[in-house]
């Protein structure tokens, strides 16, 4: 006896199927938000959108504001105190500027909430150096999850292309994409190992001038190259299709960000 396909699910299933395609969405969603999505795959990258992944001119003021005014501060006072005040100080000025022009806050209040954290830190332990732990922490857990999908075969470059085009997870079946987005995820790896690299040394031996700077320029600048490199990459072997080839994936479906 062979059951209808057309037959409605049962209602347990229909409602573990339906909260799998709300996952799926959210996870989309998610991806769409983010920087790399700036560019759909296959598209070529500009400046401009490279300065929108990275939150714009405004975006980029409120991420290195904050820690270029910890620099400073410390630098020339060598107080705890008004070293992570002033950085929580100029995160709120963004947020109230926000607020004035009605804009979304959600950027302006996640970064001051981490600044926020990092001066709680600071002040509990009355170290300095403490500022930097929540920093080294984000970038430990990132290169986890990046070794990981690579060990599971599943690079995470991989995963987000497939959640901007239509064509999902096939990619996984082409050797020359499946290589590409593994190298574009080790370059990420890369990344934060070379943060923790040079960033915990530098916290064990409390040089926290140097680690404030070092923190400046291995943050934006160095996420906005990695980001460049990762178009390039994924253009490589998806460009055929934005170029009018005759690939398997419609670049254009992607979303119109990163």
């Amino acid at each position: 006896m062979t059951s209808d396909p057309s037959a409605p699910l049962p209602e347990d299933h229909a409602t573990d199927h339906a909260d799998a395609l709300s996952l799926s969405a959210q996870l989309r969603d998610a991806v769409a938000r983010a920087g790399i999505a700036r560019v759909a795959p296959g598209e070529a990258p500009s400046g401009r959108a490279l300065v929108a992944a990275v939150g714009g001119v405004r975006g980029l003021a409120e991420s290195i504001l904050p820690g270029f005014a910890f620099l400073i501060v410390f630098a020339v006072t060598h107080q705890l105190v008004p070293s992570v005040v002033v950085p929580v100080l100029v995160g709120l000025v963004f947020v109230g500027l926000r607020l004035v022009q009605r804009q979304p806050l959600v950027t302006a209040l996640s970064g001051i909430l981490g600044v926020a954290i990092s001066a709680g830190l600071s002040l509990f332990t009355g170290r300095a150096e403490s500022n930097f732990v929540p920093g080294i922490v984000v970038n430990a857990v990132s290169l986890a999850v990046l070794l990981a999908t690579l060990v599971a075969r599943r690079p995470l470059i991989g995963i987000v292309v497939g959640l901007l085009l239509p064509e999902g997870d096939h990619w996984r079946s082409d050797p020359v994409k499946r290589r590409v987005l593994t190298v574009a995820t080790w370059l990420w790896a890369g990344l934060f190992a070379v943060r923790l690299a040079i960033e915990v040394p530098l916290y064990l031996a409390a040089q926290v001038e140097l680690l404030a700077g070092i923190k400046l320029v291995t943050g934006v600048p160095l996420y906005a190259a990695m980001l460049w490199v990762t178009w390039l990459l994924v253009r490589s072997v998806f460009g055929q299709v934005a170029d009018g080839g005759t690939g398997d994936v419609d670049a254009a479906g992607g979303p119109d960000r990163v």
